[in-house]
């Protein structure tokens, strides 16, 4: 394809995953009047993915309607891409056919993790997707209300669902691992135990504390503990849609597609990522709407700087903490420094519940701004210095290992 040729008339581009990423990427390409925009989703409604324990506990749907966040321009697609053909610039549908694309943004986020634990997978219930927590709230509602529900995993989600179901009065077991909420600072996870013990939850965490095994009525763990659990909630862990790897694209260990750090993919300029499925320098970022808004805006300014033929302009993202809901009526806001390290500062109580709906509002009102003023956006501006110091260190220790391999024996130190 001629560069006049591409001149000559729109340029398309099409994004793979309508989730944070997706839907604001999408949006933002938009600001060009010369570029088609095409989203491929595999269901007709976005999904809000940080409000799915809400969805398993009945207090939220956790969908919006495409209509309220994608931009009018942007063409849906509901279907679900079995491959990338990068050699034609194409993609694969389940559905049958093809969808052509000058640029590709990939952003098809994450999903739960295979278990890796007997029983898991046929017992246990994820909580990573819209339709695993829309199968988990009719298992939830019919169990008695005395009966065990054991939550496995005390990352956010672990947590958030735990206390959600607690709070309604179910007799929750959290299952940590080794350490209920690895992020936190100490002191921050002690104010979160207090809550959670104050709901009435047993929270096991420590080197016995690791599942082992799950059957139809129990879980049992490496210390030789059996826990009854009516309802088995599965949320250690989260993996990447194999695609890339389907697709012959160059991924990190778990999936990630490797990409610079413009995004784009470190096999072909016309493919950038962003979310969850992104591995920029082989630094991903912490899986999270708050990287992914930031990175899919950067994704579409990567795209927009090379049909405009400027050099794209390196990834700048930044973390201001973590924030976890602790049922309905309290939460808490885990403060960060700049390298997303948790600092001893939190805001918790009421004011913590508050400012988590916030949050949560606030990350579909951004797509919704972007959606009605593409660009709007602005810069971020808290950066994270300690990934770019360990891609530098990383860089640098390449470079002293090509030149060691390339010394002739005996050469000078």
């Amino acid at each position: 394809m001629s560069e006049n040729t591409e001149n000559a008339r729109n340029t398309e581009v099409v994004v793979i995953g309508g989730g944070y990423a997706g839907v604001m990427a999408a949006n933002r390409l938009t600001q060009r009047d010369d570029v088609s925009v095409t989203l491929v989703n595999p269901r007709p409604t976005f999904v809000e993915r940080i409000r799915l324990h809400q969805l398993a506990a009945g207090s939220h749907d956790a969908v919006v309607d495409y209509r309220e966040v994608l931009a009018d321009s942007v063409r849906l697609v509901v279907d679900t891409v079995t491959r990338i053909d990068a050699a034609e610039r194409g993609l694969v549908l389940a559905a049958g056919g093809t969808v052509g694309y000058d640029y590709l943004v990939y952003a098809v986020g994450s999903g739960s993790a295979d278990p890796g634990v007997p029983g898991a997978a046929e017992f246990a219930h994820p909580l990573a997707g819209l339709e695993e927590a829309q199968r988990l709230r009719p298992v939830i509602e019919a169990a008695p209300a005395s009966a065990g529900v054991t939550v496995v995993g005390a990352g956010p989600t672990g947590i958030e669902a735990a206390a959600e179901l607690a709070e309604q009065g179910r007799a929750v077991t959290l299952v940590c691992g080794q350490v209920l909420g690895p992020y936190l600072h100490p002191r921050v996870r002690r104010a979160i135990a207090a809550r959670l013990a104050a709901l009435g939850m047993t929270v096991l965490a420590g080197p016995g504390a690791t599942v082992t095994a799950v059957t139809r009525d129990a879980v049992r763990l490496s210390d030789g503990r059996t826990l009854p659990s009516a309802v088995t909630v599965w949320t250690a862990g989260f993996g990447v849609p194999d695609l890339a790897v389907r697709s012959g694209l160059s991924t990190d260990a778990l999936g990630r597609l490797l990409t610079d750090e413009t995004l784009t993919s470190v096999d072909d300029p016309r493919i950038v990522a962003a979310g969850d499925s992104a591995a920029p320098s082989g630094q991903p970022l912490r899986m999270s709407c708050q990287a992914a808004g930031p990175m899919g805006a950067q994704a579409a300014d990567t795209v927009l700087s090379r049909i405009a033929g400027r050099q794209p302009e390196p990834l700048v993202v930044g973390f201001a903490g973590q924030c976890i809901s602790l049922g309905r009526r309290l939460g808490v806001f885990q403060f960060a420094h700049r390298d997303d390290s948790a600092t001893r500062f939190h805001l918790g109580g009421r004011p913590g519940a508050k400012l988590k709906e916030f949050i949560c509002r606030q990350t579909v009102k951004q797509l919704t701004d972007e959606a009605r003023k593409p660009g709007a956006r602005g810069p971020v501006l808290v950066k994270n210095t300690k990934r770019q110091q360990l891609i530098q260190a990383r860089g640098a220790a390449s470079t002293e290992g090509a030149a060691a391999v390339a010394a002739p024996v005996g050469g000078r130190s």
